[in-house]
C-alpha cells in the first residue's frame, strides 16, 4: 500500500521529528517549525494510515528552488516513496515559478537524482576547527581594524539588509532576501565592513545551527571565521562549507587549522545560475543553501 503525499501540518512536526531522530538524521524540529511558517517553503509528508513515513521540503529562492529533507522511514525504503516525495516537491516548485532545481545528495541518493535529470554541478567540502580565544588566533589573521574607528567585524544593524541581500544574490544566483530578513539580528548576525563602512561580507546563523556566510574577499571570510571561533570559545567547534571552485579559500582554511570532515555533491536541473561559488563559505543547511 502506497502512502498519501500531502502538505505538512503543525501536528506532523513532532511525530516526523521523532521518527527522523530514531533514524539518526538529527533533530529537525526547529527546521520544520521554520518551513511551516515561511512563505517560500513547501513542506510535505508521506502519510500511511496516520503514520508519518516520509518527508520532503521545497524552498523557493526566486527562480531557483531547493529540494531537501527527503527522508523515508528505514522499514519502507526501496518502494519508490523517496522518488514520489521528490517528484511532489519538484511539482510544487515548478508551480511556484521555479526554473532551476538544486539539491545536495547523499551517495545513496545520487543515482536516483541522476535518473531524474539532475547532474553534479559542484561539490561541498565541510571543514571544522576548534574554537579559540582572540589571543590564540593564527598569526596569518589580517589586522582586524582596516581604518581607525571602523571595526572589521561588527554586529548586524537593520540598515545592513539591503547590502547583504545584494551580496547574497550575486554569490548564490538566488533571491534569499526574505530568509535573511527572517534570521538576521544583532544576536545571530555579523558583518564585515570595509574602510568606508560598506558591508563586504556577512554570516547569518539559523536556529538549528547552520550559518549562511558570504564574502567575496578571502581575508573578509577569515575575519568572520575568527570572530566565530572566538565566540565559540576553547570548548566549542566551528564548521564552514565551501564549494570546490574556491580553491584559494580551501587552501587558506587548511593553513588556518581547519580540517575536512565531510563532502557531498551539489546537483542541478534546469536553467543555469549566474553565481559566484567562490564567495560562499557556509550554508543555512543543505536543504536551503
Amino acid at each position: 500500500m502506497q502512502p498519501t503525499i500531502r502538505p505538512m501540518r503543525t501536528g506532523d512536526v513532532e511525530p516526523a521529528s521523532r521518527a527522523i531522530l530514531r533514524d539518526d538524521w538529527g533533530d529537525r524540529r526547529s527546521w520544520f517549525d521554520f518551513v511551516l511558517a515561511h512563505e517560500t517553503c513547501h513542506p510535505i509528508v508521506a502519510d500511511l494510515d496516520d503514520r508519518i513515513v516520509g518527508t520532503g521540503v521545497g524552498v523557493r529562492s526566486g527562480r531557483a528552488g531547493w529540494i531537501g529533507t527527503i527522508w523515508v522511514t528505514s522499514d519502507l525504503r526501496g518502494h519508490g516513496i523517496g522518488r514520489a516525495l521528490t517528484e511532489a516537491v519538484i511539482s510544487g516548485l515548478f508551480d511556484a515559478g521555479v526554473r532551476t532545481l538544486l539539491l545536495v545528495s547523499t551517495e545513496a541518493g545520487r543515482n536516483l537524482y541522476e535518473r531524474m535529470g539532475f547532474e553534479v554541478q559542484s561539490w561541498y567540502q565541510v571543514l571544522e576547527a576548534p574554537g579559540t580565544t582572540p589571543e590564540e588566533l593564527p598569526s596569518s589573521t589580517p589586522n582586524p581594524a582596516p581604518a581607525a574607528g571602523v571595526p572589521r567585524v561588527r554586529a548586524f544593524r537593520r540598515a545592513d539588509l539591503a547590502a547583504m541581500a545584494k551580496l547574497d544574490a550575486a554569490a548564490t544566483g538566488e533571491d534569499r532576501a526574505s530568509i535573511l530578513r527572517r534570521f538576521a539580528s544583532a544576536q545571530t548576525t555579523r558583518v564585515v565592513v570595509n574602510a568606508t563602512g560598506e558591508v563586504s561580507g556577512f554570516v547569518v546563523r539559523a536556529p538549528w545551527g547552520g550559518g549562511a556566510t558570504i564574502a567575496p574577499n578571502v581575508d573578509d571570510a577569515i575575519a568572520i571565521l575568527n570572530a566565530r571561533r572566538a565566540a565559540a570559545g576553547p570548548s566549542g567547534r566551528v564548521r564552514v562549507g565551501l564549494l570546490r571552485e574556491n580553491e584559494a579559500g580551501l587552501a587558506r582554511l587548511e593553513a588556518e587549522g581547519l580540517r575536512p570532515i565531510w563532502s557531498a555533491p551539489r546537483m542541478i536541473r534546469g536553467e543555469p545560475l549566474a553565481w559566484h561559488p567562490e564567495w560562499i563559505w557556509g550554508q543555512f543547511n543543505h536543504a536551503i543553501g
